[in-house]
Formats: structure tokens, C-alpha cells, sequence
């Protein structure tokens, strides 16, 4: 009887003991409790915050959860724009999007430009995912603009750059069509400052809207189609470029005989 009397007041005597550790600890189980209430609120506090501060940045640019720009998935072989545009459109446009934006990039005559503007990139660059970064910036620009337009978010200043930009990318394709019907007339010098002069205005008519980000994707873009190297090649006599430049002349004929250029 002792010995168990004895048992259950040491026992006593080492939860008291231990209740007073925690109480000079400030540890106790109502402390344990109100911390990490405190630090929950806190995590909820920190993201409501977060997007707050995101939505008042006011520049439409997330690509939260995508891949790294141009990676191809693990076994990945062939490359299809329409797929890469849906993919995009999914990411990008969210709630905002429409069937009518999509479309502009995955009808069948952009999608088969965007396919050979991809596979002349590869041989040029001897890089896959150099050539998908490409083509995948070509589908961000467009659908963002889109966005933009379609929701009247240009200013009466704007919408003549972009009246302007037309203009400007319908003689640049007309050119890049004549360079490929006429023999003996490419000139990369022309080619390459339209594309250019297409890029600077590009730049001024997303300067209040777009991001850094999407500026960069507008240089790599036009950098790349308007180098004097890559024209020369897509131009000159090689096989592995003469079928996508006529695949690509035929396309932005369409293009033009449509009214879309």
C-alpha cells in the first residue's frame, strides 16, 4: 500500500514539478496554443497581404506555375503550336479569355506558320528549346495584346499605334512574300528594319501595361526573326529552309488575301 501510495505521489510531485517549468517558460499548453494561433494568422495575414499588393500592381503579367520558358517535357519530340497556344491561353488568359482570342493563334493557317517559324528557328539556333522559348513569347505577346484590345484597355493615343503597327506589320509581310516569289530581290537589311521598326512600336503600345517581363519577350522575338544571319539562311538555298519559307510565304499569303495582315 506504501509503495503504491508512495508511486503515485511521486508521480504527483513530477507533474507539479513540470508545471512549473512551463509556467517560468512561458510554454504551457494555453501558450502552445495561442503561438500557433498567432502564427497562423500570421501566414494568412502575410498572403492576404501578398495579394493585395499584387493586385494593385495593376500589370498583367503572372506565369505562376508554368513550366521554365521553353522547356520541353521529358520525352517530348515533336512541337505543336496549337497545343503550345491552348496551353497559353489556359495560363494567361484565365477567366478573361475567349474562344474568339485563342483562335487568332490556333487556326490552321498560324498554327502551320508557327510550326515552320519553330522548325527554321531549331535549325538555326540548333536548339529545341531555344526554338519553343521563341515560338512560346510569339503566343504570350499575342494573346496579351489581344486581351488588352478586346477589352478596351488602349487609349485613343494607343489605338493609333496600333492602327500603326498594322500597317507597318502588313508591309513586312508583304515584303517577306515578294523577297520569296521574286528571285533576286531578298534584301535582309528591308526585312529586318520592318521587323524592327514593328518591335519599337510594339514597345510604346504596351509601355503602361505589360511588364519588363513581357518587354523582354518582345525583343527576344524580333531580335531573333529580324537577325541578318537567320534571314540570309531562311533565304538562301539550303533545303532544310526552303520548304518551311514556302510554307510560311503560303500561310501569310492566305493571311494577307483574308485581311488578318
Amino acid at each position: 500500500m506504501r509503495g503504491r501510495g508512495g508511486g503515485g505521489g511521486g508521480g504527483g510531485g513530477e507533474r507539479q514539478g513540470q508545471g512549473r517549468r512551463e509556467s517560468q517558460r512561458g510554454d504551457g499548453p494555453r501558450e502552445r496554443a495561442e503561438g500557433r494561433e498567432h502564427r497562423q494568422w500570421g501566414k494568412v495575414d502575410g498572403r492576404e497581404s501578398e495579394g493585395v499588393r499584387r493586385r494593385e500592381e495593376g500589370k498583367m503579367d503572372s506565369d505562376s506555375g508554368e513550366q521554365s520558358d521553353g522547356d520541353l517535357c521529358p520525352g517530348q519530340e515533336s512541337f505543336n503550336s496549337r497545343s503550345l497556344a491552348l496551353q497559353a491561353q489556359k495560363k494567361i488568359l484565365s477567366k478573361m479569355a475567349t474562344m474568339v482570342v485563342a483562335n487568332m493563334l490556333t487556326d490552321d493557317t498560324s498554327s502551320e506558320i508557327l510550326d515552320e517559324l519553330y522548325k527554321a528557328s531549331r535549325e538555326f539556333t540548333k536548339s529545341k528549346k531555344e526554338a519553343h522559348k521563341i515560338i512560346k513569347d510569339v503566343i504570350k505577346i499575342a494573346l496579351k495584346i489581344g486581351i488588352l484590345y478586346r477589352n478596351h484597355q488602349f487609349s485613343p493615343d494607343e489605338l493609333d499605334t496600333v492602327e500603326r503597327f498594322k500597317k507597318k506589320m502588313n508591309q513586312a509581310a508583304m515584303t517577306a512574300v515578294s523577297f520569296y516569289e521574286v528571285e533576286y530581290t531578298f534584301d535582309r537589311n528591308i526585312l529586318s528594319e520592318l521587323l524592327l521598326e514593328c518591335r519599337d512600336l510594339l514597345h510604346g503600345l504596351v509601355e503602361q501595361h505589360l511588364t519588363a517581363r513581357s518587354h523582354a519577350r518582345i525583343d527576344h522575338v524580333f531580335n531573333h526573326f529580324a537577325a541578318g544571319d537567320f534571314l540570309a539562311e531562311l533565304y538562301g538555298d539550303g533545303e532544310e529552309y526552303r520548304l518551311s519559307l514556302r510554307k510560311i510565304c503560303n500561310g501569310v499569303n492566305k493571311l494577307l488575301d483574308e485581311g488578318t495582315l
